[in-house]
């Protein structure tokens, strides 16, 4: 089943979302507290399981800034992991994450680009992707790094064993891969939960 971000019971936390996504680019004066951005996320993300939503790996194709993230600590008794409070990314520090094609027969496989800007450096990572849309489930790695000073490339090479790491990672399990299970697809922002347990809400880039 494909999302139906209209109906009543979607609507609350779309609409958060959007007005998160608005005042993250300036659009807007007035940015939904972390907690309610939280629980938010959390019911978009119940709400997926609820009506087994699924997204076709095409619709995440494009490049996505990371906006807001929560991380997680563990809880002393028990064991168990919770999330924590959760933060909007500094404006100073621009991250996106890019997701590309590199297959017409597999549409489930692709690559992956994060990179992280802070003044006039630039590191990118990029790498393998392998997505199981039944499960909206993103596995990746990363096997190429690039290290850029004032838009000049200071470190451009493969980190690990290169091509052969990208032709071996769809050989690997996904249980030993790192991923990102995504729980709401627009147009507009995605949003996911990462193998260690945090949320992540990106918005596309304009």
């Amino acid at each position: 089943m494909t999302a139906d971000l209209t109906s009543t019971a979607t609507f609350d936390f779309v609409a958060v979302l959007s007005q998160a996504a608005a005042a993250y680019r300036g659009q807007r004066n007035t940015r939904p507290s972390a907690e309610i951005l939280v629980t938010a996320l959390l019911q978009a993300e119940k709400a997926a399981k609820q009506q087994r939503l699924t997204y076709p790996f095409e619709s995440l194709l494009g490049k996505w800034q990371l906006c807001f993230v929560t991380g997680t600590k563990k809880v002393r008794e028990g064991g168990g992991i919770v999330l924590g409070k959760g933060l909007y990314v500094p404006k100073f520090i621009a991250i996106h994450v890019s997701f590309n094609a590199t297959s017409e027969k597999d549409s489930g496989k692709g690559e992956i680009g994060n990179q992280v800007k802070f003044s006039p450096v630039l590191l990118k990572l990029t790498g393998p992707v392998q997505y199981l849309g039944k499960k909206n489930l993103l596995a990746f790695d990363f096997n190429y790094m690039v290290i850029s000073l004032f838009g000049r490339a200071v470190y451009n090479r493969a980190i690990r064993s290169g091509k052969l790491q990208t032709e071996d990672f769809y050989n690997q399990p996904i249980a030993k891969l790192p991923f990102f299970a995504f729980f709401l697809v627009t147009e507009d922002f995605i949003a996911a939960r990462g193998r260690g347990g945090g949320l992540a809400f990106w918005i596309r880039e304009t």
